[in-house]
This record gives structure tokens, sequence and C-alpha cells, in this order.
């Protein structure tokens, strides 16, 4: 059974190590190197039973929040997409912005992404790990993105590497650029899941302090509602799993009656749902997530590339070293 099948059992919650660990990135990078290249499969919502209009759904949920906050933006500029995944934000961004630069580590991820966005010559793919990556001398290097999105790669990071990706970001940004992270969530703390499904799960508190202290400032920070949402749906199904045996689950049809009766509540039942429950001691859902929209707190021309090439050189060996 492939990695992501496995994976689908938690939908991005299970039991979790109470202290942060390191994260093995040979794990990490064999769990996506075998995902799904599906709306589903990269959104961990395979094997729940949910129509595959539910990727579709969080995708055009989190596409409202996102061009809200990039709305201010020239048309003219340029936007490097990190963990591109399977390419639907960097078609996204290929439809609303001059050059896109989208980079991804997966080979199958990659695959998808290529094909995708093959019909944009406006964006360029690499296949590669972001803590490597070079911008090459083109227009958008040279002239800076004005827009970075990382579409929840930094949870895949360890915090040494968080740090250093977002500080190594920063001479690459033209004045005015905003840097848009997406991000799952806990309420307090941090937790890592260890095993063939690596991640570190940060609170809210905690990513803002990692950023700030990388240089940047946040400027807003939002609950991804149409994540939430799926989500719940997610952990539902889940405990359906866990208290009824494999052949009497009928997931085709307990999966879509869950992900539908939340669908119709959306979005008052985000809020409401959750805030009930915790009126009465339970923390549901498990995972949140959230967007945060991020500025340099310095002057980009501050850190030049050639600056930054020492304190790269140790992440780029943990990768290598992963490979």
């Amino acid at each position: 059974m492939m990695a992501a099948q496995r994976a689908t059992d938690h939908c991005e919650v299970t039991t979790a190590a109470e202290t942060p660990l390191q994260l093995d990135y040979t794990k990490v990078q064999a769990y996506w190197k075998s995902a799904r290249p599906s709306m589903l499969g990269p959104y961990m919502m395979d094997g729940f039973g949910f129509p595959i209009g539910a990727g579709r759904f969080r995708f055009r949920g989190e596409v409202e929040t996102v061009a809200e906050a990039t709305r201010n933006l020239d048309p003219d500029t340029s936007v490097l997409d990190l963990g591109s995944g399977v390419g639907v934000w960097a078609e996204y961004f290929a439809q609303r912005f001059a050059r896109v630069v989208a980079v991804e580590a997966s080979s199958t991820l990659y695959t998808a992404l290529k094909d995708r966005c093959s019909p944009y010559p406006n964006v360029t793919t690499h296949n590669g790990d972001v803590l490597s990556f070079e911008p090459n001398n083109d227009r958008a290097a040279t002239e800076g993105f004005g827009l970075v999105f990382l579409g929840g790669l930094l949870m895949y990071l360890n915090d040494d590497d968080v740090s250093t990706l977002m500080r190594r970001l920063i001479p690459y940004l033209k004045p005015g650029a905003i840097v848009l992270c997406r991000e799952s969530t806990i309420r307090k703390g941090v937790k890592t899941l260890q095993g063939d499904y690596q991640v570190v799960y940060r609170s809210v508190e905690t990513y803002r302090s990692i950023l700030v202290n990388a240089g940047f400032d946040v400027v807003s920070t939002q609950a991804n509602s149409a994540y939430i949402s799926v989500q719940m749906a997610c952990e539902l199904v889940k405990k359906w799993k866990a208290i009824v045996p494999e052949r009497f689950r009928c997931l085709p049809v307990v999966g879509r009656l869950a992900y539908w009766g939340l669908r119709l509540g959306y979005p008052w039942n985000t809020r409401l749902i959750p805030w009930l429950l915790s009126g009465m001691g339970y923390e549901f859902p498990s995972l949140t997530n959230h967007f945060f929209v991020l500025q340099p707190s310095i002057p980009a021309a501050a850190d030049r590339p050639d600056a930054q090439a020492h304190d790269m050189q140790p992440a780029q060996e943990r990768m290598q070293t992963a490979r």
C-alpha cells in the first residue's frame, strides 16, 4: 500500500509527540514521492469517501482569501511558488500575474505540476528542494518577486530550516512584496508526528515567533475556514472508522454525508461547532489551518544572496544527506 494511502487514516491528525522532535527528511521525501497527484491526495483527503468536489471546494474557499491578500499587487509582478504540489496554485497565479516560478521536490507531484502548467508560457517549473533552490538570472529574479507563496510547506521543515529558508527569501523580494504562508496549526505549542508520515504542527503563536525572528512582520493571520470545514468531516469519518468494522463502514456513503452535512452549514459552523464543543472541554477539530501574510521587517537590500550562502550550507548538506 502506498504511503499516501496509509496516511489517509489520520487526515493530518494522529497521536503526536508532546515535545518537538526533528523530522527525518528521507521519510518526508519518501512520503511525497508516493503521494497520489490529485486534488484529494495532496490535500490529505484520500480514503474518506469524499467526492472529488471536496478538493475543489477547499481550493475555491482558499482562493477567496488569497485573492483578498494579493489584491493590491501589480499584475506585472513575479510570483515564487515554493512546494507547488500538483500546480493548482501555480496555475491560478499564472492567470493573474505576469511570471510564476514554481518549485516542487516530489517527482510524482512535479510531473502533475508540469503537465498542468504546460499551457502557460509565463510559468517556469523546477524539480528540486526549496532549501537548495536558487532563482535563475531571469527577469523574475532580477526584478525581485512581488509574492512568495508557501502552501503547506513550513510544516515539513524543522525549525532551524524554516528560519533559514525565510531569511533567505528576503533578498529576492521587491519593495512592497508579501510572503503568504498557509499552514496547518494546533492550538498550543508544537507537535511532531513520527513514522512514515512526518510533519511538525505548530500553534499560531509559535509560527509568529519563528517568522518574526526570521526577519518578518506578521501583517495578518486568518483562519482557513474551507480547510477547517473539510477537516471536521475528516475527523468525524476517522472516528467512524475507529469504531466500525471495515466491511460495514460504507465510506462512499458516510464520507459524503459527513462532507455535505458540514458543507451545508458552511462557513458559520466552522466557528459555532468548535466554540460549542470547547465549552464542553473538547477540541474539535484537532487541527486548524491559517494564512499568514508577511512582509520583511528589514529592507531587502540589507541581506544579499551571497550573505546567505554560509547559512544555507548546513541546510543543503542535510538535504543532500536525505537523498
